[in-house]
């Protein structure tokens, strides 16, 4: 396998910041429905995720080579600023002005290629997904380069079917985008694809990103980017792994738990799954169903897998 730099990007918000909230509250005004897919709490909570996702890649991932953390003025209180491999990237300075201000994470996924120092190979992962054992390079990118595309399958001739009927089965904002973005690939290229996002953390070129957004699909791309909050027109970020498969830039698999696992927090025990299926990679999913309560259980669980502090805290 070829040897190059490969580096981490994290996207990170702490939405229990009342100054971070009285920005957003003043924009979208006061009355928010917190249970609301757009504007759910659950896409801003902070269980202080990304001190242990750091620990992960301390722990499993020492091969990565800087560590950006994209974030909307805020940096994590216990971050040690002035450890080389950290970086905090401010969403002003990628994103364009008619962008701001912005609370949707699909929009700032559109412009992580345009992080200064960013290098070609890079991984994206948002602060809830963690390492869970020692993985090479070559768990991401093939011997060429290329990015090993990790999917959910979908199984079964009626599944694929319903799936091709799209926005019948797509009926939720976040699986509308993903339909978005296998629409456009399928008009461009001809090839459907039906795989969905494995919610973990994935693989990308940046040129390849750079490519979808100014060259391929700029219209449409710019087209959603005064989408403050999440709307169910929006791009999702799976339209650059879609474009590596149709442009042979990448290489599919379809992931199982052990490699990936997804636990929402709803769940009553999370250590179920990790016993079960020892995955490489796990996700813990806050969504609008969970609770207070729920959320409470992160940071003990956390602790349980990773109790080293890293050196990327103070």
């Amino acid at each position: 396998m070829k040897q190059f730099d490969i580096d981490l990007v994290y996207l990170w918000v702490d939405g229990n910041d009342r100054e971070w909230l009285a920005k957003k509250y003043k924009f979208l005004g006061k009355n928010l429905d917190f249970n609301n897919e757009a504007t759910s709490i659950a896409r801003n909570a902070n269980n202080d995720e990304l001190k242990y996702a750091l620990r992960s890649v301390e722990k499993y991932a020492p091969w990565i080579r800087k560590i950006f953390i994209v974030t909307d003025e805020q940096t994590p209180s216990w971050l040690d600023l002035t450890n080389e491999m950290i970086q905090v990237v401010d969403i002003r300075e990628i994103l364009p002005a008619e962008a701001l201000p912005c609370y949707n994470s699909v929009i700032i996924e559109h412009f992580l290629y345009k992080i200064p120092g960013l290098a070609e190979h890079f991984l994206y992962a948002n602060d809830d997904m963690f390492f869970n054992a020692p993985i090479t390079p070559k768990f991401f990118f093939n011997n060429h380069g290329h990015p090993i595309i990790r999917l959910q399958r979908a199984t079964g001739g009626k599944w694929i079917n319903k799936i091709k009927r799209r926005l019948k089965i797509y009926s939720n904002i976040y699986r509308k985008t993903i339909d978005r973005s296998a629409r456009l690939i399928d008009h461009k290229f001809g090839t459907y694809y039906s795989g969905t996002p494995h919610h973990n953390i994935d693989a990308y070129l940046k040129s390849d990103y750079e490519r979808v957004v100014e060259l391929e699909f700029k219209t449409e791309i710019f087209a959603t980017v005064k989408h403050h909050i999440r709307n169910e027109n929006d791009i999702q970020r799976i339209i650059y792994l879609y474009y590596a498969l149709a442009q042979h830039r990448g290489e599919l698999k379809y992931v199982n738990r052990n490699e990936s696992c997804r636990i929402r927090l709803q769940k009553p025990d999370f250590m179920y799954y990790i016993t079960k299926y020892d995955p490489k990679l796990f996700c813990l999913n806050d969504t609008h169903r969970a609770t207070d309560e729920d959320r409470k259980r992160v940071k003990p669980f956390l602790e349980e897998l990773f109790a080293i502090k890293s050196k990327f805290e103070k």
